[in-house]
C-alpha cells in the first residue's frame, strides 16, 4: 500500500499545514505551477515527489519535472499533467498523448484552481484534480487530496481544505 499526498498550483507557496497532512503520505504528487524550484527541494526534503511543471514555471523547475509523467504506483498507471481542461473535453496535448500512449487507471492534472475528483467514462479513467493549495488565482479555499493506492485499488480518497486563500 502506498499513500499519496496529491497537490498543485502552490504558486511559489507552501502551507505549513502540508507537513500535518502529508505527515503519513510515502509519496507527495505535484500537479504543476510549482512557482520556484525551492518549492520542490523543501518537500523533497520532506517526502518523495513526483510531479509535472505548469504554465508558471520556469526553467529551473521544467528540468527537475516533465509535462507529461506517466509511471506506475503498485498496480496502478498514472497519467499526470497540469493543464486538461475537463474530463470529455480535454486539451490537445492531452489528447494526442491519450492517443499515442492510451489511457492510465488515474489521471491527475491541476491548472484551473478547482477541485475536481471523477470518473471519465471515455478512457475509463479516474480524473483527479487537487484544486490549488497556494495563494494566487481565483480559488476561496485552499484544497489537496490524501488517498491510498493498494494493488489495483485507488481508495481512502480524502479531501483536505488547508483554509481560506487570502
Amino acid at each position: 500500500m502506498k499513500r499519496i499526498g496529491l497537490m498543485s498550483d502552490t504558486h511559489g507557496f507552501i502551507d505549513p499545514k502540508i507537513y500535518e497532512y502529508f505527515k503519513d503520505v510515502d509519496e507527495i504528487w505535484h500537479a504543476g505551477d510549482v512557482g520556484d524550484v525551492s518549492v520542490i527541494d523543501e518537500l523533497r526534503e520532506f517526502k518523495p515527489i513526483r510531479g509535472v511543471y505548469g504554465n508558471i514555471d520556469n526553467a529551473d523547475v521544467r528540468v527537475e519535472f516533465p509535462e507529461f509523467n506517466r509511471f506506475h504506483c503498485e498496480d496502478v498507471e498514472i497519467l499526470m499533467t497540469h493543464i486538461a481542461e475537463k474530463p470529455g473535453k480535454y486539451s490537445k496535448p492531452l489528447y494526442e498523448e491519450l492517443l499515442s500512449n492510451g489511457a492510465p487507471k488515474l489521471f491527475i492534472c491541476g491548472h484551473s484552481h478547482i477541485l475536481l475528483v471523477k470518473n471519465d467514462p471515455r478512457y475509463n479513467m479516474l480524473w483527479m484534480n487537487p484544486g490549488a493549495c497556494g495563494f494566487k488565482g481565483f480559488h476561496q479555499v485552499k484544497t489537496v487530496l490524501r488517498f491510498s493506492i493498494t494493488g489495483d485499488r485507488i481508495h481512502d480518497l480524502e479531501v483536505i481544505e488547508l483554509g481560506k486563500r487570502v
